[in-house]
């Protein structure tokens, strides 16, 4: 019998003699290999194992939670007691709920047995190639990592979700330098399941080796101007996250702020535009299989086609709303590619900026948005001139969604999301 089944069915057990009747679980075991890079040297190599245990209870139309790092009997029991203490402490609502029984799966994803011979193999074999292809490169710091995790879910209703994954990390940060002038800091990082293909053709680690070589001489723009703005993969990310967050997530639809409130089934952003969460998706790598209301996880298409779909909204949001529930709590962003190359994008462009990732406050409940561009090339009659520094970027997340100029062919697929570059007309940008 497995170890975590036996941590089950005696949490089960402590649970009954503490009358805990309605309740949802969740106890993992994980363990971590992981090997460390300092300028281009293997520094560490350690194996951590651990256990983490959460606890949620209601009772009374009370909610509440508690979490701990242990599975021994006497840390379930306390446990079980802290569980009940919150949901006694908190204030009724009606809307705190599970999901109905959902049955039994056992799901298993990745690689559960990892060969950490060619793993360092392949590091070693990024690190050379960095060091002879990108020579104005440095690696500051490489981390590579083997996380495997056996965890159990079960609720009240009846639902017991298993899930054994185990899959490979590698992230590095990088800066460049020449003649004495040096960039900023870069990073990129991708999840694998396996170790089929080099890191160098994985995600976008050769595109961040290429931008930060290309940034070690930055520019500052003068005055102000609306143009069109290429948002890289990780840049794409990052916006489409505030767009989900402010138009179609629990707090901005339970509060009646939401821009789109009413808009589903309408169309609310070009028609170039599908995005989805697909945890299923084979280009994802250990996506969510049981989400945090009990649900087995399913894909959603949150817009098709311009076309808002469904907000994106737990089971409270959807209890409190009388909206649909989406069963999706998790990322695993899917974004359909377009027709046309980058380099066809850029040619398009008469002014703008390919931005390489956004730093600034969360965007007003309007959708309007401000911050600094990072890592980003201005482009000029199509052509990519120079890495750029001191310039802001100003502009409305559901103008620029309706504004969407063109998608790319090309994919970046980094084990957690797929994302194109998307470029985007309408956007201020500031300089110095």
């Amino acid at each position: 019998m497995n170890e975590m089944r036996e941590f089950a069915d005696l949490f089960d057990d402590v649970l009954k003699d503490k009358e805990i009747n309605k309740y949802t679980y969740v106890l993992v075991k994980s363990e971590k290999q992981e090997l460390n890079v300092e300028n281009g040297e293997f520094k560490l190599l350690r194996t951590v194992f651990d256990y983490y245990t959460s606890l949620t209870v209601f009772e009374d139309n009370k909610m509440g939670s508690a979490s701990g790092n242990d599975l021994s009997k006497e840390a379930l029991i306390k446990l079980a007691d802290d569980g009940k203490d919150s949901a006694q402490s908190s204030p009724e609502d009606p809307c705190h709920d599970i999901a109905p029984d959902q049955g039994k799966e056992v799901f298993r994803q990745g690689t559960y047995e990892p060969d950490m011979d060619k793993f360092l193999n392949r590091i070693q074999e990024c690190l050379d190639a960095i060091k002879k292809e990108y020579p104005k490169v440095l690696v500051m710091a490489a981390v590579g990592s083997y996380d495997r995790s056996h965890w159990i879910s079960r609720n009240s209703n009846g639902t017991e979700f298993e899930d054994y994954s185990g899959h490979y990390n590698f992230y590095f940060e990088i800066s460049a330098g020449e003649d004495g002038v040096n960039s900023g800091i870069g990073f990129a990082g991708v999840t694998m399941d396996n170790l089929d293909k080099p890191f160098m053709e994985l995600g976008n680690l050769r595109q961040s080796l290429e931008d930060i070589s290309n940034s070690i001489h930055t520019k500052s723009l003068e005055g102000k101007f609306e143009g069109t703005v290429i948002l890289t993969p990780g840049a794409a990310s990052q916006f489409l996250s505030m767009l989900i967050s402010n138009y179609m997530s629990d707090h901005v639809v339970i509060n009646g702020t939401s821009l789109w409130l009413d808009k589903v089934g309408e169309q609310v952003a070009s028609d170039k535009l599908t995005i989805s969460k697909k945890p299923f998706d084979d280009r994802i790598v250990n996506g969510e299989r049981g989400t945090q209301d009990g649900f087995r996880a399913e894909d959603v298409t949150l817009i098709e086609k311009g076309v808002l779909k469904t907000h994106s909204l737990s089971l409270y949001a959807a209890n409190k709303t009388g909206r649909p529930v989406v069963k999706n709590t998790g990322w695993s962003l899917v974004v359909e590619p377009g027709e046309k190359e980058l380099a066809e994008i850029i040619k398009s462009v008469d002014k703008g900026l390919i931005l390489g990732s956004y730093s600034g406050g969360e965007p007003g409940a309007n959708g309007e948005f401000s911050g600094v561009a990072k890592n980003s090339f201005l482009i000029e009659n199509g052509e990519v001139k120079y890495a750029v520094s001191e310039t802001m970027v100003n502009g409305n997340l559901g103008e620029i969604v309706k504004n969407i100029r063109d998608i790319s062919k090309e994919l970046v697929c980094d084990g957690g999301s797929v994302v194109p570059y998307i470029a985007v007309d309408g956007v201020v940008i500031s300089g110095k």
